[in-house]
């Protein structure tokens, strides 16, 4: 539903030679290396479900207990939010995050966040990055810094 939308602000990047500099970057290139893990099921068999779920925050769990970096588990967006906020590592929307941020977005506008990726780095304003379930496998996209689906960054 929000395909068209989403469209207007992201731009599909295909270029797989930069590096992102936290290990959270690197364990999910690691799993883009890997193929696009279409329909998620590594991620969410991994996190404990029986049957497809969405799985974008799932994608970010996994990448981040795969990478040591201490952060709580979360299979839904807003809750990963609620986890960053409890423990004041929120960064408001507007303001650039860092390699290894996870991005949150609400495509509807309803002040609910509904998809989550990793930050893969950040070039003239423009933040890459590396997300589970879009289109149900793994993609790496780019967005504006000023992207009105941006709700904010998830810190640690």
């Amino acid at each position: 539903f929000y395909a068209q939308i989403v469209k207007q602000y992201i731009t599909s990047t295909s270029n797989n030679n930069s590096q992102g500099n936290s290990t959270i970057v690197k364990a999910a290139l690691k799993e883009l290396d890997e193929g696009t893990h279409e329909g998620g099921t590594k991620y969410w068999q991994w996190y404990g479900f029986n049957g497809r779920v969405e799985w974008c925050a799932i994608f970010v769990s996994y990448n981040a207990e795969k990478a040591g970096v201490k952060m709580e588990r979360f299979a839904y967006c807003p809750t990963g939010i609620e986890n960053f906020k409890a423990k004041n590592q929120w960064l408001e929307k507007g303001n650039l995050p860092k390699s290894g941020n996870i991005i949150f977005f609400d495509w509807d506008g309803d002040f609910v966040s509904d998809h989550v990726g990793i930050v893969e780095k950040v070039e003239n304003e423009v933040i890459f990055t590396i997300e589970g379930n879009s289109g149900d496998k793994i993609a790496k996209l780019s967005y504006e810094k000023n992207s009105p689906y941006i709700m904010g960054y998830g810190t640690y």
